[in-house]
């Protein structure tokens, strides 16, 4: 066998490897529907959690109502608690609290779980936080701890505040 010969069966095996790496690559890579299927078990989840911590604050504070958010935007919970205030001349003073956190709708363009949070006291934001990883690097853990991080530092706020 002369040179070139050994040289075409080498370019020959290095396409073949570069092909197998593609075919591999392709086959860890997850299908649309995988990753839509994700999304929706990981929201499902974290819904849950969401709704189980912000029932627990309002059973702690009284007055605090908890409703479910569901929508194009995402799904989640919101809890809301409407005060007054009656000042030293007499005047009355709206109050307005509020914890909402949302796990984001799926999109196919950008494949990541996007994790939502607003809180406000007494009528100042003290909350906007969001967070987010790609699909396919998912650690539910991580949104799991944020979520209870996130509820805490609501409840530490609000405590101070009222």
């Amino acid at each position: 066998m002369d040179f070139e010969q050994r040289l075409q069966k080498a370019i020959e095996r290095g396409q073949r490897q570069k092909d197998d790496r593609s075919r591999q690559a392709a086959a860890r890579e997850l299908t649309e529907e995988e990753f839509r299927q994700l999304h929706s078990s990981a929201r499902l989840e974290l819904s849950d959690r969401i709704e189980q911590g912000l029932r627990q604050i309002a059973d702690h504070f009284p007055g605090f109502r908890y409703s479910t958010l569901v929508g194009e935007d995402g799904w989640g919970g919101r809890i809301t608690r409407d005060d007054f205030s009656v000042t030293a001349g007499g005047a009355k003073e709206n109050l307005y609290s509020r914890l909402e956190m949302l796990v984001k709708s799926f999109s196919p363009a950008v494949k990541i779980l996007e994790l939502t949070a607003k809180g406000t006291v007494r009528n100042k934001e003290v909350i906007s936080r969001t967070h987010f990883q790609f699909l396919n690097k998912l650690d539910l853990s991580g949104y799991r701890e944020l979520i209870e991080q996130w509820m805490i530092e609501f409840v530490e706020r609000y405590s101070a505040e009222s």
